[in-house]
């Protein structure tokens, strides 16, 4: 009696483009003898039939065979397959345009050891297309934006991420923009309370310190303690 193959699948659905509305399937099977394949694709159905092994090697030949009918109709002569010397893989059209994924791959329900997701090739409906790198840049870009915000300077460990070099002082973020230069001038119009510069480059870093709504002072502000 024959074996049945394990045979993987994924899918791709588009509305509008052919090559994006496919099925694959796998037929996950090694040294196939390549004259003793049959393989008939049919609108509503696949069958496959072949024997496997090499006797020269010590592996024994055996007979491999499966037929399943398809959830929908696929064609035929629109469809591909390639053999090598460790499966037979398909891509069959799908019929109908549409952009919803088959609920499976076979007509009935069936839970069988050897019809398998694709895992390698699988993705889900709304990501088939590739995911969006958008999201993750936009986070990023979000984040260099806060560069111009005061409280952000002298941020440790920063100065190595995308848009945030410079932050803390220096001339590698902001577009070149001199940033030390910028808070000397906001503190010469009154912004910094009159403090000169200090050495992280922030003006009147000392006197913001003291503000009870910028949370606790710099260590070094700390008032002494007397000794007697």
């Amino acid at each position: 009696m024959p074996i049945h193959p394990e045979v993987l699948w994924a899918q791709r659905s588009s509305e509008v483009e052919e090559e994006k509305n496919v099925l694959y399937l796998t037929v996950n099977l090694t040294d196939v003898i390549p004259d003793s394949l049959k393989l008939e694709l049919k609108p509503t159905s696949i069958s496959f039939e072949a024997r496997a092994g090499d006797n020269a090697k010590g592996i024994e030949e055996k007979e491999y065979a499966f037929h399943f009918d398809l959830f929908k109709e696929i064609v035929p002569e629109k469809s591909t397959h390639k053999l090598t010397s460790r499966s037979l893989a398909l891509t069959l059209q799908k019929a109908e345009k549409a952009a919803e994924y088959w609920p499976r791959l076979t007509k009935e329900k069936l839970k069988t050891p050897f019809l398998k997701t694709d895992f390698s090739r699988w993705v889900d409906e709304d990501e088939q297309d590739g995911a969006p790198a958008a999201p993750e840049e936009n986070e990023m870009g979000g984040m260099g934006d806060m560069a111009g915000m005061g409280g952000m300077g002298g941020m440790p460990g920063m100065g190595g991420m995308p848009g945030m070099g410079g932050m803390g002082g220096g001339p590698g973020g902001m577009g070149g923009m001199d940033l030390q230069k910028m808070l000397a001038e906001m503190n010469a119009s009154g912004a910094g309370g009159g403090g000169e510069p200090s050495g992280s480059g922030v003006a009147g870093e000392e006197e913001e310190g003291d503000s009870d709504d910028d949370g606790p002072p710099p260590l070094e502000d700390a008032p002494a303690v007397s000794s007697s």
